[in-house]
């Protein structure tokens, strides 16, 4: 290889020589620009300057002024009362409110007693949503001979949390006997282990205190054949002798029964009903004729809508 270069030098022109011994030959610039060709020249960017060195365009600060008005915010304003159209979109953007109602007849029922059978009823009926206004009644009564005992409340639920309600409002005794009108306030509500639970307390017209709780448990034995046992205990402060209660432990009451929901509307039931009385209004009892403790078959029906 060696041998060869030397001719191989040998065998080039003088130009290329040249070339090899100088890379920028040939190549000679002018005025910083290639022989046979113009560079235009390429014009400065001018500054955008204020006169007396006050500053202009994005050297000024940020000013604070206040933007202008929107134009048309709400184009009905253009045609009816900007005053109304505020108060529609206000209505607009507010939560919807849903009112329900519902009417329960929890025990309509035929008693067959030891002697005379009777009746009994208890339901109520309410109007809202989360808070509502409340109806109840509840009574019972002796075939042949009317009424027996009879109420009904107008009360006013106040929700506290989703399982408990806190009530009051007024009660009016109805039916024979000393007729009273009672201040009402109680709490209802679901308690542990899904038990219906009702408390409440009563302050008649005369000072009178009472009080009664009420609890229930639906047992599914089926997704249609509900066993429900109930209990329910009332309570006095004081002697009332016009009523016929005596102080102290005053009703107790355990029924069991089993319904059969032919549509969850709709419920016709069977089930024993046991009641004792207690203390003095037991002793008014017997006084008067009555039984101080008594047993019943019942068959009734459960229905709401």
């Amino acid at each position: 290889m060696r041998r060869f270069l030397p001719i191989l030098l040998l065998s080039l022109p003088g130009t290329a020589l040249a070339q090899m011994a100088d890379p920028h030959a040939g190549h000679h610039m002018e005025g910083g620009s290639m022989p046979g060709m113009s560079m235009p020249e390429m014009p400065m960017p001018k500054m955008s300057m204020a006169q007396d060195g006050e500053s202009a365009g994005t050297d000024q600060s940020p000013g604070s002024a206040a933007p202008p008005a929107m134009a048309h915010d709400r184009l009905a304003d253009r045609y009816w009362d900007p005053a109304e159209m505020a108060a529609a979109e206000r209505s607009a953007m507010g939560a919807p409110v849903t009112t329900y109602a519902k009417v329960l007849f929890d025990l309509a029922e035929y008693q067959i007693r030891d002697g005379k059978d009777g009746y009994r009823w208890e339901g109520e009926a309410w109007l809202g949503d989360v808070d509502r206004f409340v109806i109840k009644s509840k009574g019972e009564g002796t075939f042949g001979s009317g009424i027996d005992h009879a109420e009904l409340q107008a009360l006013y639920a106040k929700a506290l949390d989703p399982w408990w309600n806190l009530q009051f409002g007024a009660r009016q005794d109805l039916g024979p006997g000393a007729q009273r009108s009672w201040a009402t306030i109680g709490l209802e509500g679901r308690a542990r282990y899904q038990f219906e639970t009702q408390a409440a307390a009563f302050l008649s017209d005369k000072g009178q205190l009472t009080a009664r709780i009420e609890t229930a448990y639906d047992q599914r034995i089926t997704q249609r054949l509900v066993l429900q046992p109930r209990a329910e205990v009332n309570l006095s402060a004081q002697d009332m002798r016009a009523e016929r209660i005596g102080a102290g432990l005053t009703i107790a009451e355990l029924g069991l029964r089993l319904r059969y929901e032919v549509r969850r509307e709709f419920a016709p039931y069977l089930g024993m009903n046991w009641t004792w009385l207690s203390g003095r209004t037991a002793d008014y009892a017997r006084a008067d004729g009555r039984d101080a403790n008594e047993a019943s078959v019942v068959a009734g029906i459960r229905a709401w809508f």
